[in-house]
């Protein structure tokens, strides 16, 4: 007859309170919050923060664009000594030390040239949306890697314990079949037995412990600091659509992976013309004035001061102009494919992570009934041990049973809210406004209104 203590029951009462919800792990007055971790990745990872860079460098493409609008102004100036000894019939020797000198300045402005400045400009402003659009698609995948890396720390956390509480209920176990072998009570086998279980137990456990490990490194490089008293998990399911019909509607309209990829259609046609420009005319004007001294005699000064209009037209340019707009325009074409081939990526994403999130629904419906089954079964065969109709083995296959059962909950319930935030960016929604986070919204116009018209100047608005 097989006995177990009132310790080992308690113990597994323990293992099913460890694993009751991952939602409300760890919860403490001082525990970090999901939503306070996902303000801390917003601003400091440096992903984003290298993103936002991005956008300011590219904010500088259209001054230098404005550029072909605005006037170039040069000044020169020359400086040397010239010997001049001179024999002439009738005349004579000469001999005329010369220390020439002058100085001027010359401003050249273009008047026209057939759109290309226009064409450049607007491109540049076309990159200009297409960066910020590419900004909020990184801040969309590193709030979802914050995500994923706070729930993986819960989970994680979750079942190492489970897998502590477990080792130390099969240890208990070993201790009571012991005792029972030296009693006569049951044989060598049920001994090796149990500790053959124990050991599994303690794999497990340094597999667990191991996986902890690294979901907290891969925490400290998303969301900069360490997980310490992480509090529960939050669903994103009440910012989701209703259908996945509508989820796939919203993705398409709103993501910013397809508006990034029409500013790159609109940036790549207006190459076309801007290139194309390069085969029409162009006139500019030049004026200067300049000062010379002692050019030819000691002694002499010449002021001259110039107007000069020219107008380009070009014949032929040895066909690379020609090479260069084919060039353009099939880029163009492969902007517009790309489009294409985006909204198709949009409309897979959602609908698998809707997916993902249903599964996971489910898999947490059947992981609770599994757990209630398994728990009632353990103690059922428990029961059945003391009588002599199960053996230890039994007790062993059914408490491993009850732990897979606890692990497949709390594995689901990570799923079901990594999920429904991998479909809140799938449509495009995923945004520290629409989460409420508290922080102070990174605005890249900013930036952009303070260059966009500067004419001069080396520092950079924040003063590098």
């Amino acid at each position: 007859m097989i006995r177990h203590s009132k310790t080992t029951g308690a113990k597994w009462l323990k293992l099913a309170a460890l694993s009751g919800t991952i939602l409300a792990s760890c919860a403490t007055a001082q525990a970090e919050t999901m939503s306070g971790a996902l303000a801390k990745a917003y601003e400091n990872n440096p992903s984003l923060n290298v993103q936002r860079a991005q956008v300011r460098i590219t904010d500088e493409n259209v001054p230098r664009a404005k550029g072909g609008w605005r006037p170039s102004i040069n000044a020169q100036g020359t400086i040397g000594a010239l010997s001049l000894n001179s024999r002439t019939p009738n005349v004579g020797r000469s001999n005329d030390d010369l220390f020439r000198r002058s100085i001027g300045i010359e401003v050249q402005q273009m008047i026209f040239d057939s759109g290309r400045t226009l064409n450049n400009v607007r491109a540049s402003e076309s990159q200009v949306f297409g960066a910020r659009e590419t900004l909020r698609n990184t801040e969309q995948s590193v709030l979802l890697d914050g995500v994923i890396a706070y729930m993986n720390v819960l989970r994680d956390t979750a079942v190492y314990n489970l897998q502590t509480n477990n080792v130390e209920v099969l240890q208990e176990q070993l201790r009571q079949t012991k005792d029972r072998f030296d009693v006569g009570e049951v044989t060598r086998t049920d001994v090796a037995q149990a500790e053959a279980a124990l050991a599994a137990g303690r794999a497990q456990q340094s597999v667990a412990q191991a996986n902890l490990r690294s979901s907290i490194a891969t925490y400290r490089q998303v969301i900069g600091v360490e997980p310490k008293q992480l509090g529960p998990g939050i669903s994103a399911e009440k910012y989701l659509p209703k259908t996945v019909d509508q989820a796939v509607a919203l993705g398409l309209q709103r993501h910013p992976a397809i508006a990034s990829a029409q500013h790159s259609v609109d940036t790549a046609e207006l190459q076309v013309k801007a290139t194309e420009a390069q085969l029409l005319p162009d006139f500019r004007v030049a004026a200067g004035v300049s000062q010379s001294w002692d050019q030819n005699i000691s002694g002499d000064r010449r002021t001259s001061a110039s107007i000069i209009g020219t107008l380009n037209v070009p014949i032929y340019e040895g066909g690379v102009v020609y090479a260069q707009t084919r060039q353009a325009k099939e880029t163009a074409g492969q902007a517009r494919i790309q489009v294409d081939l985006i909204r198709d990526q949009v409309r897979q994403q959602v609908i698998a992570t809707w997916s993902q999130l249903e599964a996971a629904k489910q898999q947490i419906t059947a992981a609770q009934a599994q757990g209630e089954a398994n728990q009632v079964a353990l103690e059922g065969v428990r029961e059945e041990a003391k009588v002599g109709q199960r053996t230890t083995l039994d007790v062993l296959n059914a408490q491993q049973a009850l732990l897979n059962s606890r692990v497949e909950l709390v594995t689901a319930q990570r799923d079901r809210i990594v999920a429904s935030y991998g479909v809140l960016s799938a449509v495009g929604r995923l945004a520290a406004p629409t989460l409420g986070l508290r922080v102070a919204a990174y605005d890249p116009k900013i930036h952009f209104e303070q260059v966009k018209d500067k004419w001069i100047g080396l520092d950079t608005p924040s003063g590098k």
